[in-house]
């Protein structure tokens, strides 16, 4: 036993001065490095075709290039130009291009199809005089992270792999957690975080409104082989970070790998960025070291393999939670049915008011003044929370409106009308068996009545009658 690990750790040390000695023979361009913008053209192994633009040193041949997959969105190559630029600047050319949009969209997304592009733009770069065709790697932040580590799990080709902000959770549990992580910093508390985090996520998921919700990064991350960076901001408030760097650790463990190196970035955001708000904000500035590390490690491996090394994990105050399958009562399909009927009797009882207003007519005997008020705020309730809650979704939770009291104006408002539409259409039936109304007023009473009893239990579910 001892033995063993005496070799592992001398194993460990050499393979720890190579990577040095590698440093130090290979010495990167500057920042002021003067860079050439080559625009190039791709296609994909469905034949779409990507347009895109190799950025280089000046006169570089034989380089470490670099093909950059960018995070989630309809994202253009100007959104990882700098980023790009910075790696060239350091010595590392790097590809980037506008994202496919054609199988690619806020509904519609596969992994494997934008693994297809990464894999496209590597064969690019290793035709390319300015880069060593044996030393081609694949960059990925975010989501692109998930699809580079697909990709090089097909090909031989890739010769390493940089990750930044990489979650080893499925993309629906790691969304959830972001959720709570943008909606806390916002102040809030209350029946709007498990709304968001467990009942919309999966609603989206079931509904398939939120495109492979359940891709699972890790078996990808085992089957890696070649020499791995990964790296977190301590201040990543998407990616779920300590959980993520465990995950990442554990599965290249398991699949054998033992040349990655995990780091953690202090004062960065998920991407790696500055930021100014704690995490939570979004600035395009880049740190003044960006890329200086990561070259010099990519230029290292041209003397040798680096030996593990891992940074301590990013702290991370909440744990992401498993998302249970959902329960009968939860179809999209049901709660669409309850959503129809609760608009049919509210949305109705006020469109046949408002014609009899038109029409200058009497209103119907025995009809209560409650009734008008049910209709009007179970109208609005029914049609605003889904509406509030799809905004919230594609902002990611980031911009929840004004905060009252732990309640953003919009869900407080929808929550008041909740509760004033309970009220009032009980008040609405109990006044009906009392006074015993016409007929014509008792049927808009039981529409009223049937939308009531619907929609109780749909506010419960949707978290409106809940504080």
């Amino acid at each position: 036993m001892g033995g063993r690990h005496r070799t592992a750790h001398r194993t460990a040390l050499l393979g720890l001065i190579t990577l040095l000695l590698g440093l130090l023979i290979t010495t990167p361009a500057t920042a002021d490095t003067q860079l050439d913008h080559t625009a190039v053209e791709f296609t994909s192994a469905d034949g779409t075709r990507l347009h895109g633009e190799l950025i280089a040193p000046h006169g570089a041949s034989g380089a470490p290039g670099l093909a950059m997959v960018a995070g989630a969105g309809p994202v253009t190559m100007d959104e990882l130009r700098p980023s790009a630029e910075a790696y060239a600047a350091h010595g590392v050319p790097a590809l980037i291009w506008d994202k496919r949009t054609a199988g690619y969209s806020t509904l519609q997304r596969d992994y494997g199809r934008l693994a297809d592009d990464a894999l496209a733009a590597v064969q690019l770069l290793r035709s390319r005089p300015e880069i060593d065709p044996n030393r081609v790697g694949l960059w990925g932040l975010s989501e692109g992270a998930w699809v580079i580590t697909l990709a090089a799990g097909r090909t031989t080709d890739v010769s390493f792999v940089v990750t930044a902000g990489a979650s080893g959770l499925s993309p629906s549990r790691q969304e959830a957690w972001a959720y709570g992580e943008y909606l806390r910093h916002a102040g809030i508390t209350g029946s709007l975080l498990p709304t968001m985090q467990r009942t919309l996520i999966r609603e989206l998921a079931a509904a398939k409104l939120f495109p492979e919700a359940d891709y699972d990064p890790v078996p990808a991350w085992e089957r890696l082989q070649v020499p791995v960076l990964a790296e977190w901001g301590t201040l990543d408030r998407e990616a779920v970070p300590a959980e993520s760097e465990r995950i990442v650790r554990e599965a290249l463990d398991r699949g054998g790998n033992r040349h990655y190196t995990i780091r953690t970035i202090p004062d960065v955001r998920h991407n790696l960025r500055r930021t100014f708000d704690d995490g939570f904000d979004r600035p395009s500035q880049l740190p003044g070291d960006y890329a200086e590390f990561e070259s010099r490690w990519i230029a290292g491996l041209a003397a040798g393999l680096p030996p593990v090394t891992v940074d301590a994990a990013p702290a991370q105050q909440y744990a992401s939670r498993p998302l249970a399958p959902l329960h009968w009562y939860e179809s999209p399909w049901l709660q669409a049915a309850l959503t129809a009927v609760c608009l049919l009797g509210f949305a109705g009882h006020l469109a046949t008011s408002t014609v009899r207003r038109l029409r200058r007519r009497p209103a119907p005997a025995g009809l209560p003044r409650a009734a008008r008020w049910a209709a009007l705020t179970g109208t609005l309730a029914v049609a605003g929370t889904p509406v509030y809650l799809l905004y919230m979704a594609l902002v990611a939770a980031a911009l929840p409106g004004p905060v009252l009291l732990g309640w953003p104006v919009p869900w407080l408002v929808l929550q008041l009308a909740a509760t004033a539409t309970v009220v009032a259409a009980g008040v609405t039936v109990a006044a009906a068996v009392r006074n015993r109304p016409a007929s014509g007023s008792r049927v808009r009473i039981g529409l009223l009545a049937l939308s009531g009893a619907a929609f109780v239990p749909w506010a419960l579910y949707w978290g409106l009658l809940r504080p």
